[in-house]
């Protein structure tokens, strides 16, 4: 059942691209200017290279996320869905999926390209991958659950950003202390396993609030 609904978004996704051009082109554009704007000292994008791709990554996806739900809903698929419970959690995985495939996933193919705009040293571009691999997952959960909360919004993107990014704040500091580390040849072995019991305890949990809330909008 997921992999039907996972082939359903896809299929969309291909028909609207713009849901997730837009957010890797506002990606690589802030990463472009802030080196303009702080000036191109090596050592200081160096120094600020962790903040910098991890801010840029956790508002890209940010901005895929409004509109999760929003057609689903008004289209009435998801009240069809709540109505037939057994379908709901499928839906849910589905999009939670297809969300990191499409928003997630194309920040960790680049950010090859990231790392030589800002000069980050080897060591760090491995631990950037690595925090890229588990954290992405963890930002298309979250943001799947604000979607879910703020579908039947007027004025959803703000409420979202409200909702969401405080949740954002410990990946974003554990993720940029193991970057950083890596530069400094520190080990970051705790950062990652902190990273880790995040994503799989979002992965056990928010799935069921996302169901919770969609059956509360409909409601």
């Amino acid at each position: 059942m997921v992999s039907v609904f996972i082939r359903r978004e896809l299929a969309l996704l291909a028909r609207q691209k713009a849901d997730w051009l837009n957010p890797l082109l506002f990606f690589i554009i802030v990463l472009t200017l802030f080196p303009l704007g702080v000036g191109p000292e090596p050592n200081q994008l160096r120094i600020m290279a962790p903040g910098i791709v991890w801010i840029a990554a956790l508002l890209s996806v940010l901005l895929a996320s409004e509109r999760l739900f929003r057609d689903d809903y008004r289209n009435g698929v998801i009240e069809q869905l709540v109505a037939n419970r057994q379908a709901l959690m499928p839906f849910v995985l589905a999009k939670i999926v297809t969300n990191w495939l499409s928003t997630g996933l194309p920040l960790v193919v680049i950010s090859p390209v990231v790392a030589m705009l800002l000069g980050v040293e080897p060591a760090a571009f491995v631990a950037m991958m690595l925090t890229l691999l588990i954290g992405t997952p963890l930002l298309s959960i979250l943001s799947v659950l604000g979607a879910a909360i703020t579908m039947a919004a007027d004025k959803g993107g703000i409420l979202l950003a409200l909702l969401i990014l405080p949740l954002y704040i410990p990946l974003l500091i554990f993720a940029s202390a193991a970057i950083e580390a890596a530069g400094m040849g520190l080990p970051y072995n705790g950062q990652l396993a902190i990273l880790v019991a995040m994503l799989l305890l979002a992965f056990a949990l928010v799935p069921l609030a996302i169901a919770s809330a969609l059956r509360i909008n409909v409601s």
